[in-house]
């Protein structure tokens, strides 16, 4: 029988950067590599205690830091390790985080990086659709020059067609982009199955 901890337990995954000063868990799969990259699959340090305890996650390392109750003193987890293995996701949510991941974070008509919005190629306003082959990322200055325009009559080419990625494809691409904190403890975890230099 669950209990209702049991029930109310939670993977969602820290993205507020002010959270990861305090102590997260990395959360890895049972084959010990990262739920995912981007965002990586950090836990804040209560649910990875909370883990521990229904005996869900396996810890593999610890900080220095102790949290108290009346009767236990527990170390902090760092990493942990899922029991039991989560099977990756095979269809790509259409979102516009998962569509500047796919674009490199950069816009597809003069690869600027920063001041990015998205464009429809084939504008809504000629019959274009909101999918992962009619939209790009764009900065603000090519998205204005484009307007509704064709992408002959506003002069623009395209660096890469737009397509809908594998979900492998954007995890991988995920780890071009570290988050600005990496505790020491995770490195050994994050790019284990990169090749090694000789």
């Amino acid at each position: 029988m669950q209990t209702s901890d049991e029930n109310d337990f939670k993977t969602s995954f820290v993205r507020a950067p002010g959270a990861l000063k305090h102590n997260p868990a990395l959360v890895l799969n049972a084959d010990y590599r990262p739920l995912s990259y981007l965002p990586l699959s950090l836990w804040p340090w209560q649910e990875a205690v909370k883990a521990v305890y229904l005996d869900r996650v396996q810890i593999v390392a610890e900080y220095d830091d102790f949290v108290h109750s009346p009767s236990t003193v527990i170390r902090i987890p760092s990493v942990v390790v899922l029991r039991d293995y989560v099977k990756p996701q095979k269809r790509v949510a259409f979102t516009r985080f998962n569509l500047f991941l796919r674009d490199h974070f950069s816009c597809q008509y003069c690869g600027a990086k920063g001041d990015l919005t998205f464009d429809h190629v084939v504008p809504r306003a000629s019959g274009g659709i909101t999918s992962w082959e009619n939209v790009v990322a764009a900065c603000s200055r090519c998205n204005l020059r484009k307007g509704s325009k064709s992408l002959r009559q506003s002069g623009l080419s395209l660096r890469r067609a737009p397509r809908q990625p594998e979900a492998a494809e954007l995890h991988n691409q995920g780890r071009r982009f570290p988050p600005n904190y990496l505790h020491e403890s995770w490195m050994d975890f994050l790019y284990w199955d990169s090749e090694l230099e000789a």
